[in-house]
């Protein structure tokens, strides 16, 4: 609209321009025309020796007719029979053909006098034929249209600029519709389509095909979870029955070592097999979203760390009240699980749990002090198998799930999971807000 409205001020100011330079090139030339009209009138009876005097005119022209020396031969009424209008270099210039503007006093007259001058006689009796006409009238002419366009043309401009943006705001509306819903449905669960408008247009297509991406994207993404899930499931049964087998080497002492290692591996991919159906479950789950109920968030954060007693550094809860927060329980105790396994898995000395209220939110905060996260880096986590090239090590124990478990739980809770630099200085905070 800016572009739009700026080219079409600056056609109005050019057109404005050129109207007023064509009229004032056309009205000077209708003027000057007339005047030597009258000249060529006076010159004929100059060159026939039949000049009357004084002089007949028409209009308010005044009209003079001068020697060689500068003498007055022959006059109008309305002239000076005295003085010639145009001095020596005044009447040479016009002579030749320049348009002389002279002041209207040296006539008696108010404004200005546009003059124009040609030559008439023989030689040896030359006469200059002096034309003026008064241009005050035309001069106010031109200004009122002037000071006419200068006063109308801001208002003009402000008056097109409210109507474009009036009109493009009306015939865009139906894109801002397609934008907000399109917005919407990008950070919905539920599996929402666009409305398609009823007028046959752009607009029209524009949602249907974007309607068709969408069916097209729904596909491939239940495509995708089918799968995920289909081979977790099957592959829980025969990682269950190898566990069982290693598990029952162990214990008699076969295998030696091998059965020990083994069974480490076995039971790191069946916890990633559990990881992998729980994502594919949260994340086609959205036309049975999980129960929500009033939880004491303190009270499960306390249960948490009660299990990690025995980890390898503390893991403590800060003092605080009960906050309550409408969550699902299960879920809630995962998140908190995944969170506290990460930090007690990089921390160096210590980790700590704080739950407080802030606004409408329970904020939920798990503190390691270990080698932190680089802020550039702090998205990435928490996407499926991402893992940091100095801060995760796939023997440390994690399957690269757990914080991609942890936003879509959270999520699918209503709530926010972001990291943040450790007060201490050192290590990383996960933040959790729930809504109360």
């Amino acid at each position: 609209m800016a572009v739009g409205v700026t080219g079409v001020a600056l056609a109005l100011a050019l057109g404005s321009l050129v109207l007023y330079a064509v009229l004032t090139v056309t009205v000077n030339r209708t003027v000057d025309d007339s005047a030597f009209a009258s000249a060529r009138a006076v010159a004929a009876m100059v060159d026939s020796n039949t000049v009357p005097d004084p002089l007949p005119v028409s209009g308010s022209q005044i009209v003079q007719v001068v020697d060689s020396s500068g003498a007055m031969v022959s006059a109008s009424v309305t002239a000076d029979r005295l003085t010639p209008l145009l001095r020596s270099p005044e009447l040479v210039k016009a002579l030749a053909g320049e348009r002389i503007s002279v002041p209207g006093a040296r006539a008696g007259v108010a404004g200005t006098l546009r003059v124009i001058a040609v030559q008439a006689g023989s030689p040896s009796a030359a006469r200059s034929i002096i034309v003026a006409v008064p241009v005050s009238d035309i001069e106010e002419s031109q200004r009122v249209l002037r000071n006419t366009l200068l006063v109308a043309y801001p208002p003009l401009v402000v008056i097109m600029a409210l109507i474009a943006w009036r009109v493009i705001g009306w015939t865009l509306q139906p894109v801002e519709t397609l934008r907000s819903g399109a917005a919407r449905i990008s950070g919905s669960d539920q599996d929402e389509r666009l409305t398609v408008p009823e007028s046959a247009d752009e607009i029209r297509a524009l949602a249907l095909t974007l309607n068709d991406m969408l069916d097209r994207l729904a596909a491939a993404r239940g495509r995708q979870r089918a799968f995920v899930a289909d081979a977790a499931h099957e592959l829980r049964s025969p990682l269950a029955s190898m566990r069982t087998q290693l598990e029952v080497a162990q214990h008699l002492g076969e295998g030696g070592e091998l059965a020990a290692d083994l069974l480490a591996d076995v039971t790191r991919l069946s916890a990633l097999v559990e990881d992998l159906l729980l994502l594919a479950r949260a994340g086609g789950d959205v036309t049975h979203p999980p129960v929500r109920e009033s939880l004491d968030v303190r009270a499960i954060v306390v249960a948490t760390a009660n299990r990690y007693a025995s980890a390898r550094v503390p893991v403590t809860v800060a003092a605080g009240p009960a906050v309550y927060a409408a969550a699902n329980a299960e879920e809630l105790r995962r998140v908190l699980a995944n969170l506290v396994d990460n930090a007690v898995r990089h921390a160096r000395s210590a980790v700590s749990l704080e739950v407080r209220a802030e606004g409408g939110h329970a904020v939920l905060s798990v503190a390691d002090d270990g080698p932190g996260i680089p802020a550039a880096e702090r998205e990435r986590v928490f996407e499926r198998f991402a893992r940091l090239d100095d801060a995760r090590d796939r023997d440390a124990g994690g399957t690269g799930l757990g914080l991609a478990i942890v936003r879509e739980l959270v999520r699918r809770s209503g709530g926010s999971i972001s990291l943040q630099d450790n007060p201490s200085g050192t290590g990383i905070v996960a933040v959790v807000h729930l809504p109360r």
